[in-house]
Order: structure tokens, then C-alpha cells, then sequence
């Protein structure tokens, strides 16, 4: 608050200002609050003065002047006219009521909008509704909105009616656009992520293509860069890896095991470190993003868009007579690719205006899609989420059944309608034009909804548990593998059956033991069972006959004994083995090994009859082995 000495210093310099000057402009045009003149234009006013250019047409001065004067007999007309005004039953946007003296009065957003113009122009009116609640097409034009407006028994249409082409030719539509009227889809909330299985998502469906083809091209490549590297440079150290062996290296470095295949050559070791580097990122990329995928809440819807519906043939339902009925049954509309789900009753349109059953009756019992327009959708959704939360306070899942597309499934541009030929369209939509600009219409549709979003897609506070639907892909590979196994173990069963009826045939056509040629031959594993039962031997079908057929060795250390004369026959047999091989192993004719440390591992060196060194290891395991070797 200023103090006396700043009042005083203030009156001081005011004395020294100059006079105030309250003289307006010449030629201005002044307005009353009404919007009426003051100053009537005169009709030789400069065109610079009325903010007009100095090229504009010599009639456009004439024009305004008409433009006022007609304005001005029309806010006479309407002053205390009792108008016919037509809805329709379309909530929150428009709907009736009917008091108990049987009067029909309009409510939702239209009426507010047409309460602001009643109190601008001073009029009455009456409320009209068709006897049928559609908006009329041309081939469907009977007991509908635009069939009252087209004849005249309305002087207005209070409707958020969307702008479609075909209806131009029955009724005017305003030169204001109340909204853009979207269109959204409401379906069943998925328990799942309509985004595929849990193990496919990480990866877009091109994703795994590629993956797919790099699998099967790799081995190849490998296979054909180590051939072609072997014939350039004539290396005999690098053994070339067979195709077989290639493919499934690849194939183990997908799923993280090791490779028996050991490179010598750099260029060879290089192609392998680089598929283990592709491998490691790509395993880590992919783990990464599965691990995301699981633990969060976020999925997608099955349906978003028109598309989804199309190729998914999936039932909706929408309301009979409203905007996207007439977008797919007409031609030249951009729904009209829907219309053979018309003809396949893929599509319902319900006479019904009563939202709130529309969703009990086609979307929760019958899996349907609904399509309705967003503020009534908003309103519908939000007044279930009421309900529910009532029922249970605690348990998101069972506030939030249902789910709304985000994608629209129809935009239309939607005004009032006037008769062909009527003016109230000019004296009205200016009016309209500054409700929409100043975003009070926005504000109307809206005004019975909370701030939050209700029952978004991503239930945030829901914690993300694991389910069977997230884990199906693993259980079909499962399936899969098992399945694949047993037919590859009945081929190998039918396979070894049509192998061993061809050596059976021909044992049988030439004699036992003989070929056409006279070459012995060996009859079939499974006659040789046979073969000993009819020779009197009762040894079961299918057993060992090892032990039949080879002499158990002698100790290892009877290798290197001298007294060969002394062995016992199934001594004598296992050297007489040993000396087929070509390797003398000891005695008083031959002379005895010589023991050599090689390589830090103990030996027994012989002499071969052609004159080469022989080398037996000395070493149990190994020894073994040597043992077995010649004694089979």
C-alpha cells in the first residue's frame, strides 16, 4: 500500500502530465453488447478503413453492408419464434426426457449448446425425435433424422451428426464443426499380451526370419569358405570339416553347448569366433528383452484397428442407423471394405440405445466388439468402474473387464443439420464458432468424467505373475521335439525291417551262406536267432554271444613272457591273434621288447616282421585298450 509521500509525489507529477485524450478514432465502427451496430458504415468509407485491401472488388463494401442488414432482420425474425427442433437418442451428446405433464425436453451437450442460443436470440422450442432412432441414409431414409429435417418438419437437426457424403444431397449442414467424432473399439480385457507367445516376443516377426535363415546358410558358408580355403593354399594340416559337422556346430552355438570341431587354420578360427560373437549378443539381446516382456504389466490388445477386424473376421456390433453403419454400407466411405462382414453377419447393428446392456449382452457374454463413439464410451466405461469397484474394492482385474483400442475405428467431422435452404445456419454457427474455439464444447463432453484415465490398457498396479499362456511355446516345442523323435524312431524301425527282409530274401533265393555269384554271405541279424534254435542251441532270441564266439585274454603281462611254449591254449590263441595283426610280440625265435620311455609315457618297442618298430603301451588304461583291441 503506497504511503502519503508517495501520494504526494504522485499528485506532484501528475500536475505536470498532459490532459488524457478520450476522442475516438474517426470512422471506427463501434458495437453495443448485443453485437449491434452503434455506427451504421457508410458506403463511402475508404476500404483501407474497414481493414479491407486497397485491391479488394468495389462490391464488397455492397456485400458487408447486405451481410449486416440481413443479420440484423434475422435477429428480428427469431426474436420470440417457436422453433421445431429434432434429436436423437445418442447419450451423453443427445438425448430426451419426458416430464410427467408428457412434455419432451432435450439434455446432453446439444441442448446446452442450443440453451446458450436460445438465450442469445430470444426463442422457443419443441423437441422431435424420429420414430425411428437412426440418422438416415438414401436407402434408408424412412422414419429417420434426415428424412424429417429433408422435408421441412424441423427447422433443426440438435445432433452430433457426423458429416457423411451421402446425406449432402437430403439436408445443409453447418458451417461449424462441433467435434471430430472418433469411433473406438471396446472388447474383453485378454488375460494374456495379444502380442504372441512369451518366447516368440522379444523378437519382431522378421526378427526370427532372419535368425531362421542365418541358422541353415551359416553351416554351408563355413563348410564352402574351409573347402575353398583348403584348395587355395594347399594345406594338408587343416582337415575339412564335413557339412554335417559344420551345420551342427551352428547349431550348438545357438543353444550355448560346446563342439567337438578344433580349427588349426587363423581364417578357420576366425569364422567360428565370429558365429560365437553373433551367438553371445544375440542370446544376450534376447534374454534381456524377455525378461522385460514377462515382468511387465504392458500388452497389447488382439484388435486395434480396422485391419485387425478384417483379417480376424471378428464379430462387432455398433448402433443401427448411427454414422458407422452408414460409412460401410456406403460406397465411397472408407468403412466400405467392411461390408462383406455385412453380408457374412459378421457385423451387428442393435437397435438398442441403451449402452450399458450393448456391453453386457454383445462384449462380456458374447466376445464381441463394441464400437461406439468416445464420450459415450468414456461415460460407460467409467460408470462400470463405479459399479464394480463397489462389488470389490481391492481387485483391479475385476474392476477393469473391458479395454479400449487406441487406434479410432472411425473419424468423422460432426455438425447440427438444417433444412436445404434455411438461413439459421448464418445466424447460428458464428455463435457455434466461438463455443468450439473458446473449447467449451470439449469441456461439455467431458465434464461428468474424472481427470485419470479409467481403465487404460496397462494396469500399472497390477504385478505381472507368470501364467500357462506366457509358457505355451515352450510346451509346443516339447510336443514338438517328442513328436519329431518318434518319427524319426519309426523310420529307423521301418528302415532296418526293409533292410533285413532284402537279406532275408536273398538268403533264401540262393542258398544258405551263398550269393548269385557264389560269394559267401552273412544271413541277417534277425535269422541268426533262427538260425541256432533250428541247430539245436535254446539260447534266446536277441542275446549276447560274445562270450561264444572269444577266447577271454590272458593276464596283460603274458605279452611279454618267453616261455610261449608254455601257454595254455587260449594263450596260444590271443598271440596267434596278435601275430594275424603282423606284430611279433615276444619270444625265444623273435626276442623279447625293448622298454622306452616316449613322450613320458612307458612303451614295449617290438619288432614287425617287415621290419618297423611297434609300439605297446605299457600304461593300465591304455594297455587295456591295446588288449582288447587284438584279443576282438
Amino acid at each position: 500500500m503506497a504511503t502519503g509521500i508517495e501520494l504526494l509525489v504522485a499528485a506532484a507529477l501528475c500536475l505536470a502530465c498532459p490532459p488524457i485524450n478520450d476522442t475516438l478514432p474517426a470512422d471506427l465502427i463501434q458495437l453495443n453488447e448485443d453485437g449491434s451496430l452503434v455506427t451504421e458504415l457508410p458506403i463511402d468509407v475508404a476500404a483501407a478503413n474497414v481493414g479491407l485491401d486497397e485491391d479488394a472488388p468495389i462490391e464488397t463494401l455492397e456485400v458487408i453492408r447486405n451481410k449486416k442488414e440481413k443479420l440484423r432482420n434475422m435477429r428480428e425474425w427469431i426474436n420470440g419464434k417457436h422453433l421445431r427442433i429434432a434429436t436423437l437418442e445418442d447419450y451423453p451428446l443427445s438425448y430426451t426426457e419426458m416430464l410427467d405433464n408428457g412434455t419432451r425436453v432435450g439434455r446432453g451437450v446439444s441442448f446446452q449448446i442450443i440453451g446458450f442460443l436460445q438465450e442469445k436470440f430470444n426463442f422457443t422450442y419443441d423437441v422431435v425425435v424420429p420414430q425411428d432412432n437412426i440418422i438416415g441414409s438414401t436407402t434408408d431414409l424412412d422414419r429417420s433424422l434426415i428424412e424429417m429435417v429433408n422435408n421441412s418438419l424441423v427447422d433443426l437437426a440438435a445432433a452430433f451428426i457426423p458429416s457423411l457424403s451421402e446425406q449432402r444431397t437430403f439436408v445443409f449442414y453447418s458451417t461449424t464443426t462441433l467435434d471430430e467424432g472418433e469411433w473406438i473399439m471396446v472388447m474383453q480385457r485378454p488375460r494374456e499380451s495379444a502380442g504372441g507367445s512369451g518366447l516368440l516376443a522379444p523378437f519382431e516377426f522378421w526378427v526370427w526370419i532372419l535368425i531362421f535363415v542365418s541358422l541353415l546358410a551359416v553351416g554351408p558358408i563355413i563348410y564352402m569358405l574351409i573347402i575353398i580355403r583348403n584348395r587355395l593354399t594347399g594345406d594338408s594340416v587343416q582337415q575339412p570339416y564335413s557339412l554335417g559337422h559344420c551345420a551342427w556346430f551352428v547349431y550348438g552355438a545357438l543353444m550355448k553347448q560346446g563342439s567337438t570341431l578344433s580349427p588349426i587354420a587363423d581364417s578357420t578360427r576366425l569364422l567360428f569366433a565370429t558365429w560365437w560373437i553373433f551367438i553371445t549378443i544375440l542370446t544376450s539381446f534376447y534374454t534381456a528383452n524377455l525378461t522385460a516382456f514377462l515382468t511387465l504389466s504392458k500388452f497389447t490388445l488382439p484388435f486395434n484397428t480396422v485391419n485387425d477386424i478384417l483379417t480376424k473376421n471378428k464379430h462387432f456390433v455398433s448402433m443401427r442407423g448411427g454414422g458407422v453403419e452408414y460409412a460401410i454400407r456406403t460406397t465411397n466411405e472408407s468403412l466400405f471394405m467392411l461390408n462383406r462382414m455385412i453380408q457374412n453377419n459378421y457385423a451387428v447393428f442393435t437397435d438398442a440405445s441403451n449402452d450399458t446392456y450393448n456391453l453386457q449382452n454383445y462384449v462380456e457374454r458374447n466376445g464381441y466388439v463394441f464400437v461406439r463413439d468416445r464420450p459415450a464410451i468414456n461415460i460407460l466405461l467409467y460408470r462400470d468402474y463405479l459399479y464394480r469397484k463397489s462389488v470389490s474394492f481391492h481387485d483391479e482385474k475385476i474392476h477393469c473387464p473391458f479395454a479400449m483400442a487406441k487406434e479410432p475405428f472411425l473419424t468423422k467431422k460432426r455438425t447440427f443439420a438444417y433444412p436445404i435452404g434455411s438461413n439459421l445456419s448464418e445466424l447460428f454457427d458464428p455463435e457455434l464458432l466461438n463455443l468450439v474455439e473458446s473449447g467449451i464444447i470439449k469441456h461439455l463432453s467431458a465434464r461428468e468424467l474424472p481427470s485419470a484415465e479409467i481403465c487404460p490398457q496397462d494396469l500399472g498396479s497390477t504385478e505381472r505373475q507368470l501364467r500357462n499362456g506366457d509358457l505355451m511355446m515352450t510346451y509346443y516345442i516339447m510336443l514338438t521335439g517328442f513328436a519329431t523323435s518318434l518319427v524319426v524312431f519309426t523310420t529307423e524301425l521301418l528302415f532296418r525291417y526293409i533292410n533285413g527282409r532284402h537279406e532275408a530274401n536273398k538268403w533264401a533265393r540262393h542258398g544258405i551262406g551263398r550269393t548269385p555269384n557264389g560269394q559267401s554271405v552273412r544271413p541277417s541279424r534277425w535269422l541268426r536267432g533262427l538260425r541256432r534254435l533250428h541247430s539245436g542251441d535254446k539260447q534266446l532270441l536277441g542275446s549276447s554271444t560274445h562270450a561264444q564266439n572269444v577266447t577271454p585274454p590272458p593276464p596283460y603281462q603274458s605279452i611279454f613272457n618267453h616261455g610261449g611254449e608254455h601257454l595254455h591254449g587260449g594263450q596260444q590263441r590271443w598271440r596267434q591273434a596278435g601275430r594275424e595283426h603282423g606284430l611279433i610280440l615276444g619270444g625265444h625265435h623273435n626276442g623279447a621288447g625293448v622298454r622306452r620311455l616316449i613322450n613320458g609315457r612307458d612303451y614295449m618297442v617290438f619288432r614287425n616282421p617287415n621290419g618297423t618298430s611297434q609300439l605297446v603301451p605299457v600304461r593300465s588304461p591304455s594297455a587295456a585298450l591295446f588288449q582288447y583291441t587284438y584279443t576282438e
